[in-house]
């Protein structure tokens, strides 16, 4: 069993939102592998009360769209009753078909969510953008610096593109290996959510849930027409209470042996092996499930599971809330959660297939970065005491763990 320590950091970073120690406002321009044309403002927030030399508040503005692959956003007044083109016709808006019942599910998860979010946080409200392109749409809702969370994201998105080759990750060889596809046509919808708890005590949660299509030729080469699914639900703590982690862990069982009693320990270790940050060789946090590019069931099955699982959010989450909200914490206990913060950008920004697909995409820049915390840290080499709590919650990162 490997030992945690922290590896050495510095203050450079391949990413395209980069943190750094200075005193003032600085503009940093992305590196061209993130497709990104506009720049990242860094800024400090001096006024934070528990605030170091290392703790920055992240802000990120776009003035263009990166790339054409996505049509540019236009914002709108009013949610219309779907985002499914029209042009669909019958076998795709219909009320009955897999798109508009995967979209409606979204809607709903999106609005009960934020329902009890704004109940239990007893003080912060929402900021609703909706917006739409030629065909798609989207509703992006954030609460920021509320009195439970610091930063609740909770998005819900209809589009349709075009893949560059580098993002079609899902085209099945074909009998020539050595054909490749060329941009494909694809639809997906999805509902995305960061909430990132104030006290270190409270865990963050994250949740996704997508339905993809690729609308390609059926003779084109290399990119046979698909569908699939994704997704999942994932505790990050700073802290470890077993008796929560437990509990995570049993709501998203209970979701999955409702379908296939092999999903549980399948999604689990998915979970454990997506969220691995590997120039750390630790993972992002405590797990959940995990699951992507799914289509080797029943398409109406798979749909109604990613339903059970989305559903699953709330009693899996809130009731650790409720427990953990309201403790006392320290200056250290908080300082150590902005360092777990700082991995979770790392994460993000590097790792993240959501993220980088929706930045080769030309996705809305606002809702993609929706992720990352209002503050993070980062120390220079920095390692939690052996035998601490902040040690026992590393160690589980590193060596990660049955919980059930």
């Amino acid at each position: 069993m490997r030992t945690p320590a922290l590896a050495a950091t510095s203050y450079s970073f391949s990413s395209p939102t980069t943190l750094l120690p200075f005193s003032r406002s600085v503009t940093v321009r992305p590196p061209p592998s993130f497709c990104l044309s506009s720049p990242v403002v860094v800024s400090r927030t001096p006024s934070t009360k528990w605030a170091k030399s290392s703790t920055l508040r992240l802000q990120a503005t776009s003035s263009s769209s990166p790339s054409p692959m996505i049509e540019k956003e236009t914002p709108e007044s009013e949610k219309p009753p779907t985002f499914l083109r029209e042009t669909d016709g019958s076998t795709s808006s219909s009320t009955n078909s897999v798109r508009a019942r995967f979209e409606k599910m979204i809607r709903e998860v999106q609005d009960s969510v934020c329902s009890v979010i704004e109940t239990v946080d007893g003080g912060g409200k929402f900021k609703e953008d909706i917006w739409s392109r030629p065909g798609g749409g989207g509703i992006s809702r954030v609460l920021q610096d509320g009195a439970i969370w610091e930063k609740a994201g909770v998005n819900v998105s209809v589009v349709y593109g075009v893949m560059p080759p580098d993002a079609y990750r899902a085209a099945k060889p074909t009998e020539n290996g050595d054909v490749k596809p060329g941009p494909v046509p694809f639809f997906a919808a999805g509902i995305s959510s960061v909430l990132h708890p104030k006290n270190p005590f409270a865990p963050t949660l994250h949740f996704n849930y997508r339905y993809f299509e690729t609308d390609a030729p059926k003779d084109a080469p290399g990119a046979p027409r698909q569908w699939w699914f994704g997704g999942g639900t994932d505790l990050t703590p700073a802290y470890i209470f077993e008796e929560d982690v437990k509990h995570f862990h049993m709501v998203q069982k209970s979701a999955c042996d409702k379908y296939n009693s092999d999903f549980y320990p399948q999604f689990k270790k998915w979970c454990d092996d997506y969220f691995y940050i590997k120039h750390r060789g630790e993972r992002r946090g405590l797990g959940g499930i995990f699951f992507d590019d799914l289509n080797a069931y029943d398409q109406e099955m798979l749909l109604s599971f990613a339903t059970e699982c989305a559903n699953s959010v709330i009693p899996a989450y809130i009731p650790i809330i409720e427990r953990r909200k309201d403790m006392p914490f320290t200056d250290r206990h908080k300082a150590w959660q902005q360092l777990r913060r700082g991995r979770y950008v790392e994460f993000n920004l590097v790792y993240d297939r959501g993220t980088t697909f929706g930045l080769k995409t030309g996705g809305r820049i606002e809702s993609i970065l929706v992720s990352l915390p209002l503050t993070a840290r980062w120390e220079y080499n920095h390692q939690p005491e052996e035998g601490t709590e902040e040690w026992k919650l590393l160690d589980a990162c590193i060596n990660p763990k049955e919980w059930i």
